[in-house]
């Protein structure tokens, strides 16, 4: 069984191995992950999968739209892959204060980062390979139908700069 402290440990591993880079970070953490028994995946995919939910609000939401200068359904997906990409400390902190981003993340590359689309796949893929057949249903809860906590007004700029003065000063200059 997984723990989550091994969980994060491959999370950085495959982080620090592609310089950041989220698409080298999720092929580098198929290859990890195929190197485990098909279990062992399985719970990666679970505690994945928990954390995808966990950063299911509103708050996020507003932090992902100011950093990349709006975020739709899937944009905001995938930055959601992204940020468990960035390790507990990025991740923990984003839930914790959305805002305390703009100090937690070093340098942000607007064409790569916030897009972690390929990181969610990766544990799917690496049971592929494993196994031959698709992962099975990871029997934990999805996500909720709507964000958590209060709605945000995305389209008007004053109450994203009010709510996110960090990352408003860091990301729209």
């Amino acid at each position: 069984m997984m723990d989550e402290t091994e969980f994060w440990e491959i999370v950085d591993g495959t982080r620090a191995a592609a310089g950041g880079d989220p698409e080298e970070q999720a092929d580098l953490l198929v290859e990890r992950l195929i190197q485990l028994d098909p279990d062992s995946v399985l719970d990666f995919a679970r505690h994945f999968e928990a954390r995808y939910n966990r950063a299911y609000r509103w708050d996020l939401w507003g932090a992902a739209w100011v950093m990349l200068d709006g975020a739709s359904d899937d944009a905001f997906d995938y930055f959601r892959c992204w940020l468990i990409g960035q390790g507990r400390e990025v991740f923990e902190g984003a839930l914790h204060d959305p805002d305390s981003l703009a100090d937690l993340l070093g340098e942000f590359d607007e064409e790569i980062d916030g897009d972690g689309e390929e990181l969610g796949y990766a544990a799917d893929e690496a049971y592929e390979q494993l196994t031959g057949v698709v992962a099975p249903d990871l029997g934990i809860p999805g996500q909720a139908a709507e964000p958590e906590g209060t709605a945000i007004d995305f389209e008007n700029e004053a109450v994203l700069a009010e709510r996110f003065p960090r990352l408003w000063d860091r990301f729209r200059p």
